[in-house]
């Protein structure tokens, strides 16, 4: 203590070693806080697959053509005279992938008897799977799958599958479509994230994203794989304030 005009204060010690744990605590947290922006950066501004623009329908010819306007008899005649049915445009799209894009279910289905490869990926890596399941297109999933495309495939810039887009984006039925098909509930991506990672990550919080974390957790996904941070699916949704998810970690037994 000491004393001034009858007042007393506290006098205070500079320590550095305290003064150095403090800061590299605080240091470990803002690098924690700069990675995980950094990653939400890359989902939101790297490109995602992106669909036939306008230009590009009026350009086609053949078999991507057919395709894209579900003609079907078109798709037979063209395979009969020997079409090419992995040919690609400019951005790696076959046949296949466009009709898969335009909804095309005829389509798809006349270009898988024809033995088109349903697991093609084109320039940005993408397979039909998962462009059905970012579109939330159910119907398009399903008879994919019923076709030969497969639900485990690598897929997208960031090495993904299709189960942690339909995660990332609250398609439900899709994420329960996909488990149900066998994907692979634990993939990491190359952010770091899994599935029930992105589901909260990236979601809101709402009806959908809390259906798609509940059909991840009752199907047994790994609650313990955290981000490269260290944190788990749990401390997201509590930090997040996303209170459903978080009821649902502890109701859903492991």
């Amino acid at each position: 203590m000491t004393c001034l005009n009858g007042l007393t204060a506290t006098t205070k010690i500079y320590r550095p070693a305290e003064a150095q744990a403090g800061w590299q605590i605080m240091k470990s947290g803002i690098v924690a806080a700069l990675l995980f922006l950094t990653a939400i950066f890359q989902v939101e501004s790297t490109q995602a697959q992106v669909a036939p623009s306008s230009a590009e329908l009026a350009q086609y010819a053949g078999l991507h053509a057919a395709a894209a306007s579900g003609d079907v008899q078109a798709i037979r005649n063209l395979v009969k005279k020997g079409a090419d049915l992995e040919i690609r445009d400019n951005a790696g799209r076959t046949p296949l992938h466009v009709a898969a894009f335009a909804s095309s279910e005829v389509a798809v289905e006349a270009l898988a008897a024809a033995g088109v490869n349903m697991n093609a990926l084109e320039n940005a890596a993408y397979d039909i799977v998962t462009i059905a399941a970012v579109a939330d297109d159910v119907e398009m999933l399903k008879l994919a799958l019923k076709l030969g495309a497969n639900a485990d495939n690598i897929t997208s810039p960031y090495e993904g599958t299709a189960l942690i887009a339909a995660a990332h984006l609250g398609h439900d039925e899709v994420v329960s479509t996909l488990i149900n098909a066998g994907a692979p509930l634990d993939h990491v991506n190359n952010l770091g994230w899994t599935a029930l990672i992105e589901v909260v990550v990236l979601g809101d919080g709402g009806p959908r994203h809390v259906e798609s974390a509940r059909a991840l957790l009752k199907a047994g996904a790994n609650r313990k794989i955290a981000d490269r941070q260290g944190v788990s699916p749990l401390q997201h949704a509590k930090q997040s304030g996303y209170g459903d998810i978080v009821e649902l970690f502890h109701s859903i037994s492991e």
